[in-house]
């Protein structure tokens, strides 16, 4: 497989203001200068606690060190960062053996550095540290150059399409409009809801619950451990993500932190039997609440719970006034699940997922699709 690094060129110093940028690995003393640039390119930055604990609170991180980069910076002649990536590691397992992954988060750059940017893509994906690169939030202003990395998709579901349920219809067509730019939004939004409102009860596919009880849970607790002892040991034949409950709280400690995640469990005596994990995404600009399937598992590997468990969810964000429950990429292959069900699709930019195995035994491993498992708890699509 060809490296990117060897097809990148240097940036030519002429496009440059001040000639070439200078890259280097990125300290936690450079938090001020990174939080400054992702707030004037709108990736609203977190504290320096929430951004810190990306790393300190990570379970594997004090295993990497030292040597570990948390990402890296581009500076100009001034020594002002001009483009940044951060650099998270995750831990997977895979066929009896422990899988060190990289994802990147938050690359951001300065309009006249974002071809010189790619350097900081390439260091991410080619560090030698790594097992297996991970991106899940790929964009299709990014995707024109990110081909030059030949990384494949992921080969199992439809990662440029996602699947929803309106859940608050005069509140969901306002936020459609809004973002049309249509004029008097809100009082077109009343005889839209009332029309997709009416077909919905009529035609649309009903989520059944079969008389499952759903219990929400406030945290995560040892039952999770119980669980994921039980599901590695059930699929080692997967690439499947670490879910200890020490992993868990950190990679949804941000969320957790700002009650913005709900989770939700079928219960089989004092275990679980499945969980499924929601996050809040708005999209403030055009005021949609939006919530997200960002995980489920189960013991038996079917989808047989996430029906009650999805209903579970449809029913809260009507409760709590959330516009939209939506579920991308996963079960919306042909006659999967979620594919059956969902009343409305809607397509994306572009296809979101891709991977890097630097072993060639991994690499030829993961071609075959029934090596996958894939969720929005993968990369860093929910960080």
């Amino acid at each position: 497989m060809r490296k990117a690094s060897q097809t990148l060129q240097s940036p030519d110093p002429g496009n440059q203001p001040g000639g070439s940028p200078t890259i280097r690995e990125a300290s936690f003393g450079d938090y001020q200068q990174i939080s400054e640039l992702e707030s004037r390119y709108g990736l609203g930055p977190r504290s320096y606690e929430e951004w810190s604990r990306l790393w300190l609170n990570n379970p594997i991180y004090p295993e990497l060190q030292p040597g570990w980069p948390i990402g890296w910076v581009l500076e100009d002649a001034n020594k002002q960062i001009v483009a940044s990536v951060s650099n998270i590691p995750l831990c997977y397992e895979f066929q009896g053996s422990k899988i060190l992954a990289g994802t990147g988060r938050a690359q951001v750059a300065e309009p006249a550095y974002r071809s010189a940017s790619l350097l900081l893509v390439d260091r991410l994906i080619n560090q030698r540290n790594i097992d297996l690169y991970l991106n899940n939030t790929m964009t299709a202003e990014a995707a024109a150059s990110f081909g030059i990395f030949e990384c494949p998709r992921v080969p199992v579901g439809a990662w440029d399409e996602s699947a929803f349920w309106i859940t608050r219809y005069r509140g969901f067509f306002e936020s459609l409009l809004a973002r049309k730019a249509y004029p008097l939004a809100r009082l077109l939004s009343f005889p839209l809801a009332a029309v997709a409102s009416f077909k919905d009860r009529v035609a649309a596919p009903r989520l059944r619950d079969d008389g499952v009880e759903v219990t929400a849970c406030a945290g995560f607790d040892d039952r999770f451990d119980e669980f994921w002892a039980s599901l590695r040991s059930r699929n080692t034949h997967l690439l499947l993500a670490v879910r200890t409950r020490e992993v868990l709280e950190w990679h949804f400690g941000h969320a957790l932190g700002n009650n913005r995640l709900w989770i939700a469990a079928v219960v089989d005596g004092p275990r679980l039997a499945a969980y499924a994990i929601f996050d809040r995404r708005d999209n403030p600009r055009i005021g949609l609440k939006r919530v997200r399937l960002v995980d489920y598992q189960s013991l038996d590997n079917s989808t047989a719970l996430l029906a009650p468990l999805l209903s579970w969810a449809v029913r809260k964000c009507r409760d709590e006034g959330i516009h939209t429950l939506e579920n991308t990429g996963r079960w919306l292959e042909p006659e999967e699940f979620i594919a059956r069900v969902a009343p409305y699709r809607r397509k994306l930019s572009t296809w979101t997922y891709f991977y890097r195995a630097r072993n060639p035994g991994l690499t030829e491993s993961l071609r075959d699709r029934r090596a996958w498992a894939p969720s929005l708890f993968d990369g860093n699509a929910s960080l």
